[in-house]
């Protein structure tokens, strides 16, 4: 395991580096990495370190969803409320629509098999979205208008939406017919999600200030290992309640984060920021290597030029969809369009849901992975790279911070 992690963390940011000096985003080196040394080509990465690959990217993505939580502000949540809102769901129903019609045309698949797909395919990847717009917070380049709060928001939910989503589409394809209670687990996921964090959050803020107020101020450095503590056993009530009640861990996570962030002296918060935005450097590689690992490179094969079509297809009626849910908002044509582009990249939930169906047995098994994986190597780094080199062309930095 200690060679894997050599091989991860050198080989990942040398590669990185390379990316970074010919004006390609970092995260494309590190997919590179994970896929060529991943155990679909070289196979060089331990077993032992690919048994718990889901388990450590996970533990990433906790990292900079509590970066972005500490850097969210309220207020300029409420702002962009409607707008999120519809971004939660609105981009993927779309998705999943071009899907069922234009799948069963362009790969002979049945409309059950189309909406497993189309499901798999239909969220935005947070690990390439969320850490980009904790970035334009910070710089705070379309603040003023709300514009990566309300990505990251949306971006968040979506998430939530889909799988769901998937599960409903999955038991359909096993012949268990359409369970409502799938799709009434969408709301209760996210609001006990949401109250669940800010509990915590709460008392975490209420905790901190009682230790100073008692001369036992805690050490910065250990309040972040208690926060990671807290949000590793918010991931683990969302599995223990699993089949009871359905609770989003990871948006707990995040409404921990913006809760303590506002109950928190802001030199605390400036603080945790900091302290985060460490730990993200390391993170940062594990994540994207072990997503590149997790990528079968031999399914692209498979998939054929119909499928690269597909995708596209889907990422326009997504597209269509962003520009909707931007109606009636008081962003420009650019700045809608930098969202239009925010909502392109896929990963995270593709690498971790795009084999499940080939897992059980579903006929469609193979063709949805071969679709997954293309769609991680076309959209991730086309949608990180276009938002790198437009952020500063499409959005307006606060005038304030200049």
């Amino acid at each position: 395991m200690l060679t894997s992690l050599a091989l991860i963390f050198l080989v990942g940011l040398s590669l990185a580096a390379i990316c970074k000096a010919i004006k390609l985003p970092r995260i494309i080196g590190m997919l590179i990495t994970g896929i060529v040394l991943g155990p679909y080509v070289l196979d060089l990465f331990d077993i032992s370190i690919l048994g718990i690959s889901a388990q450590l990217r996970q533990m990433a993505l906790v990292i900079i969803l509590i970066k972005a939580g500490l850097s969210l502000n309220l207020k300029d949540l409420k702002k962009v409320g409607r707008p999120a809102i519809l971004m939660a769901f609105l981009p993927a129903v779309f998705e999943i629509v071009a899907f069922v019609i234009f799948a069963p045309l362009l790969l002979k698949v049945n409309y059950v098999e189309a909406a497993i797909m189309g499901a798999v395919l239909g969220a935005v990847s947070p690990a390439v979205v969320v850490p980009r717009m904790v970035q334009l917070m910070d710089e705070k380049y379309g603040t003023e208008k709300g514009i990566p709060q309300m990505i990251l928001a949306g971006a968040s939910l979506d998430d939530v939406f889909v799988i769901v989503l998937f599960t409903a589409f999955v038991g359909m394809g096993q012949g268990n017919g359409v369970q409502v209670m799938d799709f009434l687990n969408i709301p209760i996921s996210i609001v006990l999600g949401i109250l669940l964090g800010a509990v915590i959050g709460f008392t975490l803020a209420w905790f901190f200030e009682f230790c100073f107020k008692k001369n036992h101020s805690i050490r910065n450095s250990i309040k972040v290992i208690i926060v990671l503590g807290f949000s590793f056993l918010l991931l683990a009530v969302e599995t223990w309640l699993d089949g009871i009640v359905s609770v989003s861990g990871l948006l707990a996570i995040m409404s921990m984060a913006l809760v303590l962030a506002m109950r928190s002296a802001h030199e605390v918060t400036a603080r945790l920021q900091g302290k985060f935005g460490k730990l993200w450097l390391a993170a940062e590689v594990i994540l994207f290597v072990l997503v590149g690992a997790a990528v079968d490179i031999r399914y692209t094969l498979e998939a054929g030029g119909w499928a690269i079509l597909l995708i596209f297809i889907g990422l326009v009626f997504r597209c269509v969809a962003v520009w909707l849910c931007m109606l009636g908002t008081k962003l420009n044509q650019k700045e809608r369009l930098y969202c239009i582009i925010a909502y392109l990249p896929k990963a995270t939930v593709q690498a971790a849901i795009g084999g499940v169906p080939l897992a059980l047995g579903l006929p469609c098994g193979n063709i949805v992975l071969s679709v997954a994986v293309l769609s991680i190597l076309i959209t991730a780094p086309l949608g990180a790279i276009c938002m790198d080199l437009t952020y500063k062309k499409l959005l307006k930095q606060d005038p304030s911070t200049i």
